[in-house]
């Protein structure tokens, strides 16, 4: 497919934007937001990427990571940062901007987005180059965030819950933090 380039949408916790954008992958404060699970400092599965912008090299990502752990901080040659420069293009989103783009979207199109799908949105909108299609992949249902600041105002309800989700039965089981009876569980339930 042709892809011109991905774009990485972040919330304030930025360490993704601040890569793709200025090569600086470093550990900073984690700022509550309104798209909590971006609530972060260090991006998961990271190392999948800088395994193939290391060349497929895993001795390098291992020392990379083992680096990180000690600095909190991954350096990247010129080249490498202009592979990434390539390859994405990247907006970090504040709150405000996440309230507005669900109010905003929610003007035109009558769907409620989740304040997670409105930071992808948000900066897609913003990066997006004019006749090129631009594709954001909603990442949940903005029943989970039923609070007032996640909607497109005050006044408009909650919206519904899937009656799928609704019928859907619990299957939550309560252990203690006990690496043995974790591992027991773990196996017990193994496919």
């Amino acid at each position: 497919m042709p892809i011109r380039h991905l774009v990485l949408a972040t919330n304030a916790n930025n360490i993704l934007t601040r890569f793709v954008n200025a090569g600086d992958y470093s550990i900073g404060t984690v700022h509550p937001t309104l798209s909590p699970s971006m609530d972060i400092q260090v991006a998961s599965n990271f190392e999948r990427y800088l395994y193939y912008l290391y060349g497929q090299d895993p001795l390098r990502v291992r020392g990379a990571f083992t680096e990180f752990s000690r600095s909190g901080r991954l350096a990247f040659s010129a080249a490498e940062r202009r592979q990434v420069a390539a390859e994405f293009r990247s907006q970090s989103v504040d709150d405000a901007a996440i309230i507005d783009e669900i109010r905003t979207f929610h003007a035109a199109t009558g769907y409620v987005l989740d304040p997670h799908t409105a930071v992808g949105v948000r900066a897609g909108r913003n990066l997006s180059s004019a006749g090129v299609p631009m594709i954001c992949l909603a990442t949940a249902h903005p029943a989970k965030f039923p609070t007032p600041s996640s909607r497109p105002s005050a006044a408009t309800r909650p919206p519904a819950v899937p009656r799928r989700a609704r019928a859907a039965p619990r299957r939550c089981e309560s252990i203690d933090a006990d690496t043995g009876q974790i591992k027991e569980y773990v196996t017990r339930h193994a496919l």
